[in-house]
């Protein structure tokens, strides 16, 4: 007999089977904006089916399943041999094989490689984040690895390849291959200047064996891995597979994994070197400079990587205030809730349109462009990232108790939300590189004043910060106790600059006034209520 007292009512159903990339208007825009008209249809039609799998129920259940069943690191086998292999739940590969599948390692070799790519990565990833990092440093290996031309032709193929295979073989047995990196050393941090493994060079040509030590070694069941080691010649950059030719183990010590915050899905790790083979790439002493276009390309995946994160953050919370009713009407009409919808709104939109700015100077051939992302990609990193972790939060708030239960899933984004802040370089070190550039690269700066300046005239408060912020870089000296503050105001120029070019009126307006023109709070829903911010809301939303 059913229970009389337990009639379920007034809860939101769940968000389920829609499309995620066809219900993000910012992205849609974005991707029409910065795709060739001869590949828009192509493009759209991948998307949208990547969209429709990442709204599913069953990838929606990929995720919960990988994150309820962390991996398991087994050092020996039953016999007492040293394995040093990571276990994962089926639905971690089932994530991983379709994301590269789906192109998201394939950037570097195909027209608008990087704009398609990370569209599909902001809209994959909203399923779940961990797998994103083994498939965010495949992608960022290749321009890496192209600092020796017969690494790349033999690694690339595979590191593109849209086949997954997680056999630990060598590589040239796979169709397909996953990368990693290892730089952080316990003892330095972000200084990776002061790492300690050594490099010796063995007989033959730029074979190297390694010795000591990584604190922080992301996905280690990669086919290979990015490390740098100090050589004869100084720190360098080296190639560490997996798996030797001949079909031995490399020796690779996996002493154990990270028990973190978030991104419990994907294996962090700790590992030993100890006469590890691994081949140089690029010049000895010369390993910073190559392994920094790894580096540069997994920023830019932080950026979108938190953007994907803030829009299903967003979506969830529009979602549940369109269905929930409170005080005699739907929540979503509520004008203190649409103040605060709306904020979180223009949060993610400024974060989704600047994302996609960036992965278009990727795919252009312009020196302009490249000498943009130069500043542009560590003032992204910087801003971008930071707002991630309060809009998780409030979007968490916007459910209520709901939201505080796990199972909505919403404490899973919230514990993921710090993560790609911290994760190559933390806010301190991207606002010291962009204080790097703007004293040592005037290109990059002009550059970042072109780009900006395409705006000025459409807005009187983006006029005004840009005069603002052109008094601040007019004197650089004992800058480097200011520099967050210099850091936030790029960004909120550049991210109001793109919005009054691309957004509608609604959007650029109401950012413009509050994060250009103060007339803002110190929390979510302090926008001036004379905006016209039902439009705002309506436009975030996903419909149903």
């Amino acid at each position: 007999m059913a229970a009389t007292t337990h009639t379920v009512t007034n809860q939101a159903p769940p968000l389920v089977g829609y499309d995620v990339f066809g219900a993000d208007r910012a992205l849609t825009e974005a991707v029409d904006r910065h795709t060739d008209a001869g590949l828009l249809d192509e493009v759209r039609e991948e998307l949208t089916t990547l969209g429709r799998a990442a709204g599913s129920a069953q990838a929606q259940e990929w995720g919960t399943q990988a994150n309820e069943n962390p991996p398991e690191l087994h050092t020996h086998d039953r016999y007492g041999n040293r394995i040093d292999e990571v276990e994962f739940h089926p639905s971690w590969h089932r994530l991983l094989g379709h994301a590269v599948s789906a192109g998201l390692t394939n950037a570097w070799g195909r027209p608008n490689g990087h704009v398609r790519r990370a569209a599909g990565f902001l809209v994959w990833t909203q399923t779940e984040g961990g797998h994103g990092c083994p498939v965010s440093m495949t992608h960022a290996a290749v321009p890496a690895l192209r600092a020796d031309p017969s690494l790349a032709a033999f690694w690339e193929p595979r590191l593109t390849s849209s086949v997954y295979g997680q056999e630990l073989l060598p590589a040239a047995r796979k169709p397909g291959a996953l990368f990693g990196m290892g730089m952080t050393e316990k003892q330095g941090g972000s200084d990776v200047r002061a790492n300690t493994t050594e490099a010796l060079p063995v007989a033959g040509d730029g074979e190297y064996l390694l010795t000591g030590h990584k604190w922080f070694c992301s996905a280690p069941m990669s086919d290979g891995f990015l490390v740098l080691a100090q050589a004869p010649g100084g720190l360098s950059c080296f190639l560490v597979p997996r798996v030797l030719e001949d079909g031995t183990h490399n020796v690779f010590r996996i002493q154990r994994l990270k028990d973190k915050l978030g991104n419990r899905s994907n294996a962090s790790s700790e590992v030993e070197f100890d006469g590890t083979w691994a081949r140089i790439v690029g010049e000895e002493g010369r390993g910073v400079r190559t392994i920094i276009q790894m580096v540069a390309a997994t920023r830019l995946d932080c950026v979108i990587g938190s953007a994907a994160l803030m829009r299903q953050a967003v979506a969830q919370a529009t979602h549940h205030a369109a269905h929930r009713r409170a005080f005699g009407g739907e929540l979503i009409d509520k004008p203190l809730m649409r103040n605060v919808l709306a904020d979180l709104a223009l949060e993610s939109e400024a974060a989704t349109t600047l994302a996609m700015r960036l992965a278009a100077a990727y795919d252009s051939d312009s020196e302009q462009d490249r000498a943009l992302l130069r500043l542009a990609v560590p003032a992204a990193k910087y801003w971008v990232t930071k707002r991630c972790t309060p809009v998780a939060a409030e979007a968490l708030e916007c459910l209520g108790g709901n939201g505080y239960v796990e199972e909505s899933g919403m404490p899973r984004l919230l514990r993921e939300s710090p993560l790609n802040s911290i994760w190559e370089g933390a806010g301190n070190v991207q606002a010291l590189d962009v204080l790097r550039a703007l004293q040592r690269e005037p290109m990059a700066l002009n550059a970042f004043l072109t780009e900006v300046g395409q705006a000025r005239g459409a807005d009187h408060r983006l006029d005004g910060a840009i005069k603002g912020l052109l008094t601040e870089l007019a004197d650089l000296d004992g800058i480097e106790g200011g520099a967050r503050r210099l850091v936030e105001r790029m960004a909120l120029v550049l991210q109001g600059s793109l919005l009054v070019r691309w957004a509608p009126p609604e959007v650029a307006d109401a950012f413009c006034a509050s994060r250009l023109g103060n007339d803002w709070g110190t929390a979510f829903g302090t926008l001036p209520p004379t905006l016209n911010l039902g439009a705002v809301v309506d436009r975030a939303r996903v419909d149903g």
